[in-house]
């Protein structure tokens, strides 16, 4: 295993290290308290989750399928990073943050078992499945660098999403349409992770990929897009009519039950508190008691799309600087935004203002686009 630094990196090039030194301090003093509380010397990170944060945004993978090229053991002499010898040079280059030491092995080598073995500790490292419920703790309150890079993202998609709706027609199929946003995405330096689309013909599909349908007279968009390690999550909806009473009936519905698991959502309350509102909130603006069962209702967001998924057995609690992403739907209805917890309440970061949008609660939240 061969070893260089970020130290050793010329000035000109260390100025282009990802993220920023001061939010990296912070996340690593918020490891080493996990290690203190566990009686450890270190911890290895395997996951794209955990590395993109505690990397701060640097790119640890190839496929957006696949496992990371990169592992990354936090020690309490320093922090290492073992990636394979053919993806040293742009890691290095591209995406070694200042003070992480860069240790590479054969591309065939087994990554994990090499990461382990670079520290000094006695005892073998924690895994991230030992500390995961301690891990999200520390991701939950993001850091000023990072929200700021957080609240652009979420613009951009935003923006990208009013662009390309906008343009939308009748006869534009479904593929068309998510063809047009990932390359809008991927222009904007992001990864397109979840691309969805239904046109009228399909509208009962919650998860909804996209098939050579035209978009008939009603359409559902949804873009989940990664930058920086911090995903945004969005859906906007287009119609080409006036649409049936039904339909804006069920809209109003479902952004009031949004409206309530807002109101939900403060500080000190547990996940699994607002999961038994949620579930409230689908019954008291009519939409039955089963409809939180045919679609996964959201959670806290961030470096992953959501982390974790709200359920009755997710106790983490919710802290101000939090990001989340709520879903709730119903028949032919969905809404959905990334949103951050502030000392001033709830703000919306997939926020285009060219989007028409309707007072709820006192939020500005999106409506149908009507073309």
């Amino acid at each position: 295993m061969t070893q260089t630094t970020a130290a050793a990196v010329p000035q000109q090039e260390a100025r282009l290290a990802p993220g920023s030194p001061g939010d990296r301090a912070i996340k690593r003093r918020r490891v080493l308290d996990i290690l203190d509380d566990a009686g450890r010397d270190s911890l290895l990170l395997t996951t794209n989750t955990a590395l993109t944060w505690y990397l701060d945004g640097s790119r640890v993978h190839i496929s957006l399928a696949g496992d990371p090229i990169a592992a990354l053991l936090v020690a309490r002499d320093g922090d290492h990073l073992v990636t394979f010898n053919n993806e040293a040079g742009r890691i290095a280059a591209e995406e070694l943050p200042l003070g992480v030491n860069l240790h590479t092995v054969p591309w065939y080598a087994n990554l994990h078992q090499a990461a382990a073995t670079v520290g000094n500790g006695a005892l073998p490292p924690l895994s991230e499945a030992e500390v995961a419920a301690e891990l999200r703790a520390a991701r939950q309150q993001l850091l000023p660098a990072e929200s700021a890079r957080y609240a652009l993202l979420s613009a951009d998609v935003a923006g990208i999403m009013t662009e390309v709706l906008s343009a939308a027609r009748p006869d534009t199929t479904e593929f068309a349409l998510v063809s047009a946003l990932a390359a809008r995405v991927v222009a904007a330096g992001a990864e397109p992770l979840v691309l969805l689309c239904n046109g009228s013909s399909r509208s009962t599909f919650r998860h909804p990929l996209a098939t050579h349908a035209p978009l008939g007279r009603r359409a559902m968009a949804v873009v989940c897009a990664r930058r920086d390690g911090l995903v945004a999550n969005i859906t906007r909806w287009i119609r080409f009519d006036a649409g049936t009473p039904g339909e804006r009936d069920a809209e109003a519905r479902i952004a009031a039950v949004e409206a309530d698991i807002f109101d939900a959502t403060v500080p000190g309350t547990r996940l699994d508190r607002i999961f038994t509102e949620i579930q409230a909130a689908y019954v008291r603006h009519g939409f039955g008691a089963d409809q939180w069962e045919q679609h996964h209702q959201g959670g806290p967001a961030g470096y992953a799309g959501r982390d974790p998924r709200v359920t009755s057995e997710a106790t983490d609690t919710v802290v101000l600087d939090q990001a989340f992403t709520w879903n709730p739907s119903g028949p032919g209805v969905k809404i959905e935004d990334t949103v951050q917890l502030t000392e001033s309440g709830l703000h919306i970061l997939t926020v285009d203002p060219r989007w028409p949008v309707a007072t709820v609660n006192g939020l500005a939240r999106p409506v149908t686009l009507q073309l």
